[in-house]
Order: structure tokens, then C-alpha cells, then sequence
């Protein structure tokens, strides 16, 4: 049966399909030895597909992670400074799987990665990207704290305000549970620098409801359950039925 190359690629668990579409417009992608254009069917069954001059696979069995990310990685699978990346804190864990999303070099905390392209492609979509749940620790300007829930303009962009909460705070710094909706690069640091706030720390503490697993020591991963799974696919699940 003919699919499009987007699609088979993400079902072999290669990358999500926005990503497949890039690989394909850069022209790495081949079919019976002739280069791909997006939009290009192909039946695995009979076509010859190629990535950079590779055969792909067929569909391999999902693997769903949750990754405890620590401060001093990448959240790319290669990185071209030589920097440490998740991929290498869950080599072991007999697939190929990506991120869903990022978070920055020196933020820590929930970080799903998955092989299954059609769920990390609904869970990124930016029409309907997942809350996000942060701890902040700041220093600077706090009365400027309540600013951050106000709208706001991040790099030519205007995101939907933030929800925020402060646990605790002294005279020099504030501990709050940030939460937003968008996952722009850097966006709580960029959000906290507009209003006179130093980020001290960063981590990642939820995203939707479902928490970072406490018992996951910073740079362990471990595999999703299967409610964790279902409740992923019903959000994806949701988005399709929204596009």
C-alpha cells in the first residue's frame, strides 16, 4: 500500500514527519534511485527507499521514554560542537528515538523521547503544544514577578501568558512553578530576562499531568507506562482530530 514518504519515514522510526519533509526538500531521500520530492507515495513493500543512501527499515516497535535531563546536555541526537546530548545518556535503550520538544543546555527535568513519529509530530504541532510545568529559581528585580503572567512579546512573537506561582522567596530570590503553553527556544529564560529576572535555575517539572517521575535520579530514563502512553495518544488523538 502507498504512503507518503513523510509518513514511512516517521513509522521507521527515523524522525517526525515535519523533519522527513525537510530531509526530502535538502534531498536526501530516494526512491528506486531517484531523488524525492515532498508529497511523494511509496510502497515499502516493492520501492527501494533511501535516506543519505541508506535503506530504511519497516515499522519498528514503539518505545515511549521519560529521560530525567540534567544541566550540561543538548537535547539533539548529534551535536556539531561536540557536546554531550541525550542521546547518549539512553543509548541503551535498543532504539532510535528523538525528543519531543527541548529543553535548553543548562535546564534540567522531564524530557520525553520517543520513535513513534506520528505521536512526536501531533505533541509539537504549534497549533496545540502541551503544557509545560516549570521550577524556577530567580533572583533580581521581584517585584517584577507578577509581570511574567502578563502578555507578553518574545522575539517578534506574542505568547500566551504564562501562569505563575510563587512557593517560596527571600530578599534575594524566588523559587515559582511556571507554566506555559508555547515551547519557543528559550522562552522562560528570554520571559524572565524582560523583566529584570536572573534564572538561577531551571528544571522541568510536568508536562500536561504527568509529572517528572520522582524516583528518576538527574541523567536516568525509564519507560513510559502504558496510562502515560494512552494519555500521550489521546492528546495526539485530539490534535489530529483539530488540524
Amino acid at each position: 500500500m502507498e504512503e507518503r514518504l513523510q509518513k514511512l519515514l516517521a513509522q521507521a522510526g527515523l524522525c517526525s514527519r515535519r523533519e522527513a519533509e525537510r530531509w526530502i526538500d535538502d534531498g536526501r531521500v530516494t526512491v528506486n534511485g531517484k531523488k524525492a520530492s515532498v508529497g511523494d507515495k511509496a510502497d515499502p513493500r516493492r520501492d527501494k527507499i533511501f535516506v543519505d543512501g541508506k535503506p530504511i527499515g519497516g515499522a519498528e516497535e514503539k518505545v515511549y521514554l521519560m529521560l530525567y535531563k540534567p544541566r550540561g546536555y543538548v537535547t539533539t541526537m548529534k551535536d556539531e560542537h561536540g557536546r554531550k546530548t541525550v542521546a547518549d545518556l539512553v543509548r541503551g535503550c535498543g532504539a532510535r528515538v528523538v525528543p519531543v520538544g527541548r529543553l535548553d543546555y543548562n535546564s534540567e527535568g522531564l524530557l520525553l523521547l520517543t520513535n513513534d513519529g506520528d505521536l512526536l509530530n501531533a505533541l509539537t504541532h504549534p497549533r496545540h503544544e502541551v503544557e509545560k510545568h516549570y521550577e524556577v529559581r530567580v533572583r533580581g528585580n521581584l517585584d517584577n514577578i507578577s509581570k511574567l503572567a502578563e502578555p507578553m512579546e518574545i522575539d517578534g512573537y506574542s505568547i500566551r501568558p504564562a501562569t505563575v506561582v510563587t512557593i517560596d522567596r527571600d530578599e534575594i530570590s524566588a523559587k515559582l512553578r511556571l507554566t506555559i503553553h508555547e515551547g519557543r527556544n528559550r522562552q522562560i529564560r528570554k520571559m524572565c530576562e524582560k523583566c529584570g529576572l536572573e534564572v538561577r535555575r531551571l528544571k522541568r517539572v510536568a508536562m500536561g499531568t504527568m509529572p517528572l517521575d520522582p524516583h528518576l535520579k538527574s541523567g536516568a530514563w525509564r519507560e513510559l507506562t502504558n496510562d502515560e502512553i494512552a494519555y500521550l495518544q489521546d492528546i495526539a488523538a485530539d490534535v489530529q482530530e483539530n488540524l
